[in-house]
């Protein structure tokens, strides 16, 4: 695990500007750093590292990387989960001399060409020249748990895995992009390929991209959707097959995930996706495997007693640590410094919490990221099902209601009503997102000018009947890497710490597509599957609870501690400086929080639209008015 960054540009640029785009990133890699510069035909060219040491820990392993016969240069963030199978597959056609997967690219890159992604099964951001053909040739893994930015404009090509080193490019424009506003107050993240600035971008997950003489060229090579509709074409209808087929896929992934040179261990929440990845990895083990949990010390949202409880089952070296609001309130101004972007998913806090928790002990942590995405999950889609059967029954009275005698029938008529009405409350043609028609209102009243539409189009690309389906594949679209995994990976690298995640290992997504959803969902059971296989591993009554939640107190803050910050960050100057928000409508919502801040319904009303308010300019304070230099 690494930080990368690097440009080609027309322009000289001083090796003490690559060196300091490089130290930005210091904390994705303390243990070793390298920078390469030299000049090209196509202008200068910059590749520069900061190298987290997990396998193989010596010099060999230094980067900026070079093929034997220097004709290929590589900087790489991440983990090749299968470099050992492609490294012995490929010892009669390249000379290895070193024991890590960074090597193994290159000779994968030599051997297959630009095919070379297709062989890889892993997380990763990779920036790779070829001084055969002046090109350099950026790539991201299939699902996007590593990061990848990249700016272009006038014949300057900066890249990096975060924006802190783009920004420190002396040719770097900080133009915020402002038709995304309006989308990032909706959603509080920013999706591929967009970021807040203009003229940058986030590569996005499964694309390659080509930079040579100016131009970019893009391509997929491996195309999410393609695949879902490929492979559930032709479902694998035993359900003890699908079971034990997808038994052997995470046993097989966890295994994969456990290759380190350093301490490892995994995040322990006591929900079904952890539990699971933590059963299979100690069942791996010949030891006891380290596990992390954070407690709540309001009994209220605790679940660390059952984290215990699983871990103490299991065999594990369980370390809990317990917090309160003044722990989670140390870490909202840093924020900004560690997500470099908007970003105001609350669980971005406890997540960077117990990364520090376990960072004491390991430098390696498995998660159970993805479950709830290919397994079916989130309440939203009990929600999503609710409505799609008010649909269905809103089509039946419809078509009973064209029939003259039937509308003459007053309990007919008044449902007929009723369900228009229920229909009205939701969205109508965007089914996913669940009525959330107030909220979006608010956010267009907020912003200036012609905003954007904060919704996505994209699934009116996808023909699925099923609406539970579509909503999970959308997730998988844009929640999954926009959010959940941005999240982990900023929150993790905080503090030099590896977060793997073995249930989002390709092969099992690929599989997951191939099995009935009802083996998913199944008579209001989510993940089903998933908790089949755990079954057999922990008891069903360790389990068998309703989840609490890990609670950071927003609606609490927003209308406490942080309403003086959120006054400041709302003057009238400011605004009109920035000229993004509408002053009155802001301080119409602030006021009527200031007012009465012990009113629950007010704040209950606001807080969602004030935190993402409250991060932006957060982050606008720190990037924009350089508070970060």
């Amino acid at each position: 695990m690494c930080g990368i960054c690097g440009y080609v540009s027309k322009k000289y640029i001083d090796n003490n500007i690559l060196q300091k785009m490089n130290d930005s990133m210091v904390h994705r890699g303390p243990d070793d750093e390298g920078i390469y510069v030299t000049e090209r035909e196509n202008g200068h060219l910059g590749l520069a590292q900061r190298r987290l040491s997990i396998i193989d820990l010596s010099q060999a392993g230094h980067q900026p990387m070079f093929s034997a016969d220097n004709s290929v240069a590589i900087v790489f963030n991440g983990e090749i989960y299968n470099y050992r199978e492609i490294k012995h597959s490929l010892r009669d056609k390249y000379n290895f001399i070193s024991e890590c997967d960074t090597e193994v690219i290159i000779a994968s890159y030599l051997i297959y060409g630009k095919d070379f992604l297709k062989h890889l099964n892993g997380m990763f951001a990779i920036a790779l020249y070829d001084f055969r053909s002046e090109e350099l040739i950026l790539a991201r893994d299939r699902i996007g748990k590593k990061p990848l930015y990249y700016y272009n404009r006038d014949n300057v090509f900066i890249f990096g895995s975060e924006l802190k080193p783009i920004m420190l490019h002396p040719e770097f424009e900080k133009n915020i992009k402002r038709d995304i506003i309006a989308r990032y107050m909706y959603q509080g993240y920013i999706n591929a390929p967009d970021t807040i600035f203009e003229n940058t971008h986030k590569l996005e997950p499964g694309m390659v991209l080509i930079y040579k003489n100016g131009h970019v060229k893009k391509d997929i090579y491996w195309d999410l959707t393609e695949r879902y509709f490929l492979l559930s074409k032709e479902l694998i209808k035993d359900y003890g097959e699908a079971k034990n087929g997808l038994s052997k896929l995470l046993f097989e992934s966890v295994d994969q995930r456990m290759i380190a040179d350093v301490p490892l261990g995994t995040f322990l929440s006591g929900g079904i996706d952890s539990s699971l990845v933590t059963a299979i990895a100690q069942r791996n083990s010949s030891k006891a495997i380290k596990t992390f949990s954070i407690g709540f010390k309001e009994k209220h949202y605790d679940e660390a007693v059952y984290s215990k409880e699983i871990a103490n089952y299991i065999g594990t070296e369980h370390t809990e640590l317990y917090i309160g609001e003044s722990e989670m309130l140390e870490l909202v101004e840093s924020i900004p410094i560690y997500f470099d972007e908007p970003m105001a998913d609350s669980s971005q806090i406890p997540t960077m919490l117990v990364s520090k928790l376990a960072r004491e002990k390991v430098t390696v942590t498995l998660s159970g990221d993805g479950g709830d995405e290919l397994f079916c999950g989130y309440d939203r889609y009990d929600t999503v099902l609710k409505f799609q059967k008010i649909d269905k029954l809103a089509g039946l009275v419809n078509k009973l209601m064209s029939f003259p005698i039937v509308r003459n029938i007053d309990i007919l008529s008044n449902l007929s009503v009723g369900v228009q009405m229920a229909i009205t409350n939701r969205n109508e043609g965007r089914k996913t997102q669940l009525g959330y028609d107030k909220f979006i209102n608010q956010i267009y009243s907020l912003i200036k000018g012609d905003s954007n539409e904060v919704l996505y189009n994209i699934e009116e690309n996808l023909s699925i009947s099923n609406w539970q389906q579509r909503l999970m594949l959308i997730d998988l679209l844009t929640y999954l890497p926009g959010d959940i995994l941005a999240k982990v990976d900023r929150a993790s690298m905080k503090y030099s710490l590896e977060s793997r995640c073995p249930i989002l290992d390709y092969k099992i997504i690929e599989y997951s597509f191939s099995l009935p959803h009802k083996f998913k969902y199944s008579n209001g059971e989510k993940k089903y599957i998933l908790k089949d296989i755990l079954y057999d591993l922990i008891p069903f009554e360790l389990l068998n609870r309703p989840k609490k939640g890990f609670s950071v107190p927003i609606n609490k803050w927003i209308g406490t501690v942080l309403f003086k910050k959120l006054l400041q960050f709302s003057e009238k100057k400011k605004i009109e400086t920035q000229g993004i928000f509408n002053h009155d409508a802001l301080q119409e919502i602030i006021k009527s929080i200031g007012v009465s801040n012990s009113n629950n319904k007010s704040i209950l009303a606001y807080s969602k639209i004030l935190w993402h308010y409250y991060v932006f300019q957060a982050w606008y304070s720190t990037y924009i008015e350089n508070l970060w230099e």
